[in-house]
This record gives C-alpha cells, sequence and structure tokens, in this order.
C-alpha cells in the first residue's frame, strides 16, 4: 500500500497525475528515485495496471536494480513483470526477438568496449597505424558519430576527400564494421541503431512492441539523446503515454550525445504535456543550495525554479583563494584533518575537480600525511601512461636504466619494433652493460640513424641540465626534441596535454620549492609517492571528477581548481554561450553534492596548462553573498618599496601597493602574477619558459600591469 504521507504536496501529484504526457522536473535531492516507483506501484495498485505493460527506461544498471527493489518492497509478487531496464538491455530483449527479420542471427554477439579495442589493434595492425598516433577513444567516437549520422564506411571514404588522415579513419571505420559482420557482432551504438531500423522497416515489428508497452516512464531525461528519443517515441505510438523524469540543470553529457533541448522542448512535442516541479530538496542545507541556486539561474536554456529545504540554513559556504596549488591543497587537507577530528569520516569527504589532471596535488598531500583516498573514473596521476613517458625520458638523462629506455625509445614511433629491442636487450645482457650504451658504442648493426639521433639527443639534454639547471625548461626541451607534444597536439589529445603540463608545473614547482634539489632527487620523490597505496578503501577520501560525482552525495564536498578557464574550461568557453552553460550545470552538479558542508577554493598562482594567470571563477562571483564566506582577508599586504639612491643623497622611499594577486608586467619576461611578497622581495609567475621569479620589488623593470 502507497504512502501518501510520505510525499511532499508536489511528489504526490506527480505520483498521481493521469495526463497521459508527463515531465517532472526534479531538483538535485528532490527524491525523484522515490517518485518514480511510487508512480509505478499507482499504476498497479491504483489502476490496475498490469505490470508487463509498463516500461521503466533507466541509463544505469544499478538504478535499474533499484527501483525493482523498492517495487518489490512496496507491492511484493504483485509487482512482479514490470519491465525496468536501461534502454541497452531493453534493445537487446527486442533484438533477440525480432533481429532476423533484418537477416540477423538472433544469437548475435554484443561487442563491450574491450572487444572494440581488440577489433581497433587488429585495424591497426593491418593498416600500420600506432595507436599513440590515433588514440583508441578518438577513433571510436569517430565510428560512432558517423554511425549516428547514418555514414556508412564507402561514404565516410568519399568525404575523407583523399585528406590522408580522414582517409585512414574511413578505412578503419571500414574494417571496424566488416569485422563485426563477420562475428554477428554489435555495439552499443548498434543496439539502438538496428533497433531503430528494425521499426522503420517494419512497421507490424514496431506495432506489436508499441502495443505491449500502455505506460513508458524515463529516468534521467535531461540525459536522452536523439536516437534513444526517437526509440522512445517510436515505443510510445500506441498507447501514447510517456512519463519523463530529469532536470535540465543537470544536463552535463552533451559529448556523449545529451541534448538538453529534449526535455526543454519536451511540451512542443507533447502540447497537452503537464510539467510538474519537484522544488524541495531532502540532502543539502539551504545556504548550499541557495549558492547552487544563484549560480544556475544566470543560464538562459533552463526551466525557472527554486531548490529549498526544511534542513535549515547550516553553515554558509566557505570559499578560499589560496597563493599557488601546493597552498591550496594542503589548506583542504587542514580541513580534512580538522572535520575528521569534529567526527565526519573520510568516506563522508569527497574533492571535486574539473579534470582529472587536478588531482595530482591533492593526491601528493595526502599520501605524504597517510590520508586514506579513493580515485575514482580515472587513473591516479603518476600511473597515467604520458606521465609516465616524460618521466622515463627524464631518466634517461639521469640514470640511463633499461626500462626508461624501452619506454622511450620507440614513444612516439621511430620505427623500432619489438624484436629489435629484444636483440638490443640480449646484446647488453651479453655484455654487461646497459641498453642504452649498446646503441651509444654503435653495437647494433642497423637502425644507426635512428639511434644516433636518439643518443645525441639525450645528451643535449644531459648537457644543458649540467649548465643551466633550470628543469623547466629542461621538460620544454624534452617535449619537443622527443615529438612527444607534437605527438599528442596532432591526435588533439586535450586531456593528455593537460596532464603533461600539469607535471612541467610540478617540476617547476619542486625546484623553485627545493632550489637545492637535482632532477634525480625529483625522480626519486616521485617514485616514492607512486609505490604509495590506500590502505583501507571502506574508510577513505573520495577524489572524483565532478562527471563522475554526479548521482552521488556527500557531507562535504571540496571543489578545488576553482579558477576561470580551468572552471569554466577554457575549451568549453570556446563553444560560446552554449558551453558556458554546460560549465555553470557542472557547477551546480558539484555544489548540490553537498550535504552539510560546501567549500570552493582556487590559487591565484600561473597556470601551465593554460599558460595565463589566473582569477577566480565565475562560478565563485555569481553566488549570492548571503550563503557563502569569502575567508581571505579584505584589507591588502602593502610592502614598502624603497627608489634607489640619486646622486648620494640620502635614500628617500615611496609606498607602493604591490600585492598577492597582482598582474605585473616585465621588461624580459612580459606578463606574470605576484604569488608572495617578503622583504620588498616579489615572487612572481611569469609565462612560459620563463617560469616563477623573484625580482626586487623596486625594480625598473617591473610595474603592475595597465600603469602607464
Amino acid at each position: 500500500m502507497i504512502k501518501y504521507s510520505d510525499l511532499n504536496p508536489a511528489q504526490k501529484e506527480a505520483v498521481i497525475d493521469d495526463n497521459p504526457h508527463l515531465r517532472i522536473i526534479a531538483g538535485a535531492g528532490s527524491g525523484k528515485t522515490r517518485v518514480l516507483t511510487m508512480r509505478i506501484a499507482y499504476l498497479i495498485e491504483q489502476k490496475d495496471v498490469d505490470p508487463r505493460h509498463i516500461l521503466a527506461i533507466t541509463f544505469t544498471n544499478k538504478a535499474a536494480k533499484e527501483m525493482k527493489d523498492r517495487i518489490a518492497e512496496m507491492l511484493k509478487e504483485r509487482g512482479a513483470g514490470t519491465f525496468i531496464s536501461t534502454i541497452h538491455s531493453l534493445c537487446v530483449r527486442i533484438l533477440s526477438e525480432d533481429i532476423g527479420a533484418l537477416n540477423y542471427p538472433k544469437n548475435f554477439t554484443i561487442v563491450d568496449s574491450d572487444d572494440q579495442k581488440q577489433i581497433l589493434k587488429e585495424a591497426y595492425r593491418q593498416l600500420h597505424i600506432d595507436k599513440k598516433d590515433y588514440a583508441y577513444g578518438g577513433m571510436l567516437e569517430y565510428i560512432a558519430n558517423n554511425k549516428c549520422a547514418d555514414i556508412s564506411p564507402s561514404r565516410a571514404l568519399e568525404l575523407a576527400s583523399g585528406e590522408p588522415k580522414q582517409v585512414l579513419r574511413a578505412k578503419v571505420y571500414e574494417y571496424y564494421a566488416t569485422r563485426l559482420l563477420s562475428v554477428y557482432g554489435l555495439d552499443f551504438d548498434d543496439l539502438i541503431l538496428w533497433t531503430i531500423r528494425l521499426f522503420k522497416t517494419f512497421p507490424d515489428i514496431k506495432y506489436k512492441w508499441s502495443k505491449r508497452f500502455h505506460y513508458i516512464l524515463v529516468d534521467e531525461f535531461q540525459d536522452v539523446d536523439h536516437g534513444q528519443y526517437t526509440l522512445i517515441k517510436q515505443l510510445a505510438s500506441v498507447h501514447d503515454r510517456i512519463y519523463v523524469v530529469g532536470d535540465p540543470d543537470q544536463t552535463i553529457y552533451t559529448w556523449r550525445g545529451a541534448d538538453v533541448g529534449i526535455i526543454m522542448d519536451f511540451a512542443k512535442d507533447f502540447p497537452d504535456a503537464k510539467t510538474i516541479f519537484l522544488n524541495e530538496n531532502y540532502r543539502s542545507t539551504n545556504n548550499i543550495l541557495s549558492g547552487a541556486n544563484s549560480v544556475i539561474k544566470n543560464n538562459r536554456m533552463r526551466l525557472e525554479k527554486e531548490l529549498f529545504s526544511h534542513s535549515g540554513d547550516g553553515d554558509k559556504i566557505i570559499h578560499k583563494s589560496l597563493a599557488n596549488e601546493d597552498e591550496e591543497s594542503y589548506y583542504v587537507l587542514k580541513e580534512i584533518k580538522k572535520l575528521y577530528a569534529e567526527g565526519y569520516s573520510y568516506h563522508d569527504m569527497a574533492v571535486l575537480y574539473r579534470s582529472n589532471y587536478l588531482s595530482r596535488n591533492i593526491e601528493k598531500v595526502l599520501m605524504e600525511n597517510h590520508i586514506p583516498y579513493i580515485l575514482y573514473g580515472g587513473i591516479r596521476f603518476y600511473e597515467r601512461a604520458e606521465v609516465k613517458d616524460l618521466l622515463a625520458y627524464l631518466r634517461m638523462i639521469t640514470n640511463k636504466d633499461d626500462l626508461a629506455f624501452i619506454r622511450t625509445i620507440n614513444t612516439p614511433k621511430r620505427g623500432i619494433g619489438q624484436k629489435t629491442i629484444d636483440n638490443i636487450h640480449d646484446l647488453a645482457k651479453e655484455n654487461g652493460i646497459s641498453m642504452y650504451e649498446v646503441i651509444k658504442n654503435g653495437m647494433y648493426a642497423k637502425n644507426h640513424e635512428v639511434f644516433d639521433n636518439y643518443v645525441a639527443m639525450i645528451e643535449k639534454w644531459e648537457a644543458f641540465l649540467n649548465d643551466d639547471g633550470e628543469m623547466e625548461k629542461l621538460f620544454a626541451m624534452v617535449l619537443d626534441d622527443s615529438g612527444y607534444r607534437l605527438m599528442l597536439e596532432s591526435a588533439n589529445e586535450t586531456e593528455r596535454l593537460e596532464n603533461v603540463k600539469a607535471l612541467m608545473d610540478d617540476l617547476a614547482n619542486y625546484q623553485n620549492t627545493m632550489p637545492e634539489a637535482t632532477l634525480e632527487d625529483y625522480l626519486q620523490n616521485i617514485a616514492l609517492y607512486t609505490e604509495r597505496q590506500s590502505q583501507n578503501d571502506g574508510e577513505a577520501v573520495n577524489l572524483l571528477t565532478i562527471h563522475s560525482a554526479k548521482g552521488l552525495e556527500f557531507d562535504v564536498v571540496f571543489v578545488i581548481g576553482m579558477s576561470e578557464n580551468i572552471f569554466p574550461s577554457r575549451i568549453s568557453m570556446e563553444e560560446g554561450l552554449k558551453g558556458l552553460e554546460e560549465e555553470r550545470r557542472l557547477a551546480y552538479v558539484a555544489y548540490t553534492r553537498a550535504r552539510k558542508r560546501l567549500y570552493l577554493t582556487d590559487n591565484v598562482g600561473f597556470s601551465y596548462v593554460t599558460q595565463g594567470s589566473k582569477s577566480v571563477s565565475r562560478f565563485v562571483a555569481e553566488i549570492d553573498e548571503k550563503c557563502i564566506n569569502h575567508l581571505n582577508e579584505k584589507k591588502k599586504a602593502v610592502s614598502l618599496i624603497f627608489d634607489e639612491p640619486i646622486n648620494n643623497k640620502k635614500q628617500s622611499y615611496t609606498l607602493t601597493a604591490f600585492k598577492k594577486g597582482d598582474l605585473v608586467t616585465h621588461a624580459v619576461f612580459k606578463d606574470g602574477v605576484v604569488l608572495d611578497i617578503k622583504d620588498g622581495i616579489l615572487e612572481i609567475a611569469f609565462g612560459y619558459p620563463h617560469g616563477i621569479k623573484k625580482i626586487l620589488a623596486s625594480h625598473p623593470s617591473i610595474r603592475k600591469k595597465g600603469e602607464e
């Protein structure tokens, strides 16, 4: 029996309204899963609908299981037979029954991501493609985009117009499609596309399935793409009852095909549709909600709603600007320790960030202080392939060990195969020397030009390190001379480039913090980090991107890296208003993950990722001042700057308002940002390749940006 007393008025209306086309706009933490499952229970219990005539579409298997369990708890055996599944599972069910009409066997193979990569490996081998030049992820995205646009491999080849890279991609697509047919395979995109094609080609089959489902309910409707929406409408073509639940303010997967316009335009597709808003939040305090509300209301592409809670105002949102990434991470660490001492558990705390590369500093700080953590949805920073590749190059300068040699000799590719590497290894072992010494001494008969160039490159870097010693410049040389930067840029590997630039930042910070340290010291330090692992995954701080945090909630949330061009990201901003609004929705999702405490942090240092000075994110500035505490002192630091003595007269002085965060310009180093001021000395972060410099504040070459 449904307990309507457990529902607030809006939830109850959403459960019992009989309009055939209902759009439920369910704000974050508003109990949408409860409403959706009680809607199903209401149809069975009060409207006497046969459970087999109800279809509920979810977007994860976890959500499907949760709904099934709740229905079973409410209705016992009476709820059995309700079809609750992901849209892909539904397609498998339909195709398993009727794919024969398309001359395909019913026992077709479902090709998962590992299978897809295996097919690409075969294609790359046959077409002599190196995966470093064409990443699997990018190639699969290319294939999926062509499929969804109904572009066949032959048509893709025509559209390539002879451009070598596009022709190669089209040939991979052709191999991929042919290989799938040879094993009677369908990938996840095919499951939806083939079902749509089946229904379009055979109206009688569409009628059979549409007649079967009298009521169709769709969860997370804001994440639907056009193919999925087409299929949903096909399935509703007979009984024409569609119930959708979602939140346009949480549409954060447009890069996967989701279109916020689908949920926004639902009433245009179904003019009689009724919209019900679920605004009461059962997760967060009002200060957190008010902060999220005040940010998201700046978006134009949304339906107006205002989340509220009966949980009280709670603590205000905390915003803190720090001098650099290290200070930002140590501030988060300090707060984590304080909260843990107050009784919060580690697993109820989360550190969220816009991009994976931002985890680097917080990982280091937590490891240094023996705080257990779990990194969700990604690989630990120092274990990422591009980071390990470049650290191996740096090891070639200091150690020239065989493992570093093997990792770097053909990365980027230099035409050195595994057989050659094996032969060099055998020669090294026979002579009791390193593999590098084998090629340096000309002991291997083949590939002389490649190996001579490699040795010259390593020795050039070694000489530079001995003469100059500036690690950041050395790193830039390694990137350029090795071809690694070009390899990533050519493949449009934006995230990997961000990780590389973050590693450069790490190296520069290390040398600035420890000027006497050597490159070997740095590499040993990193090796220690990579050996440390969290011992207790059950009681550990959660580190994850905001995208990975969707659907989760924590007592305490830290959102780090709240700087312009980082969050919102520079790449998304280049898309104009559409990109900015998606970034703002991402901020809304991040803020509403917090139940009790929300911290926003940024740092005013120089960003090697964006190659510019940092400023506080607009997503901090947009928060209503009534619900946020900015912890930085409003009084600005003032430094006494003395003029140079003139004609041996008594030295005079002037008061100059240099302060942390000031944008400055230098006659040689150009634009920079003030990181710190001490004893009349400015610590300034300049752009690549200059890095961080310490300059006398009275020096005539330095002035505030914009001053004459």
